[in-house]
């Protein structure tokens, strides 16, 4: 293994690994709570919570990027607040690629979780009120359990597009060897020599292996969840 995949590619492959597992579990509440108001809630504001939800698959990734770092970077508003009482540094660093995955992958997560939740019939969760169950206790007992293949998809393509980030990535947390340099960025930096394209395929078909058995996974997941609410 390490004659075939050097020091630093390993670095790579092993960091958007963390980077993709951090993004899709810290995203993964807010993502549920996110999808079960768009899909139960009747609220003013509703669609600009959808837009705004929707907002990382329109913006150019490198903008979303920008935006990241005039707000969490070390003197900026968010980022000096975090840093003076949390000690916590966002910019340039392993976790504020893990953010700007997270954010990117957020959509594709609430919108399988939405497709999920919407699959449930409402009569249920009706029943279980009438019986003077509570919200927290209807959604434990009925509705999570119904939805659960949905949040497992949904997770599993989210991390597979956050394996993916490369342009709110790049720009946020720059491309440093060891420290903030994922695949896509091995991958771009190794363009960018001359004769290393080899190396490069070998991330390229690496990568490609990785996405693809995520959104298998995801797809039978799915399959079995549609499965589930028709039965």
């Amino acid at each position: 293994m390490t004659d075939w995949i050097t020091p630093q590619e390993w670095d790579a492959i092993t960091l958007s690994l963390k980077v993709a597992s951090w993004a899709t579990l810290g995203a993964l509440p807010l993502a549920i709570l996110a999808a079960l108001a768009l899909a139960r809630g009747r609220f003013p504001g509703k669609q600009l919570l959808n837009g705004l939800v929707h907002l990382p698959l329109i913006l150019p990734p490198v903008v979303t990027g920008y935006l990241l770092l005039i707000t969490f970077g070390k003197r900026a508003p968010v980022g000096a607040f975090l840093y003076e009482h949390f000690g916590l540094v966002l910019a340039f660093r392993w976790t504020g690629a893990a953010l700007a995955a997270a954010i990117m992958a957020f959509p594709l997560m609430v919108r399988a979780i939405r497709l999920a939740i919407e699959g449930v019939d409402p009569k249920l969760e009706q029943a279980a009120a009438t019986l003077g169950a509570s919200r927290i206790a209807i959604f434990a007992t009925i509705t999570l359990p119904l939805i659960l293949p949905g949040i497992l998809a949904g997770a599993i393509l989210a991390f597979a597009k956050a394996l993916g980030e490369f342009g709110a990535t790049i720009t946020f947390v720059s491309n440093i060897p060891g420290q903030t340099q994922t695949l896509p960025s091995a991958i771009y930096a190794l363009l960018q020599v001359p004769g290393a394209e080899g190396s490069a395929l070998k991330l390229v078909g690496i990568s490609v292996v990785l996405a693809m058995g995520a959104l298998l996974a995801s797809e039978a997941l799915a399959r079995r969840a549609q499965k589930r609410v028709q039965g």
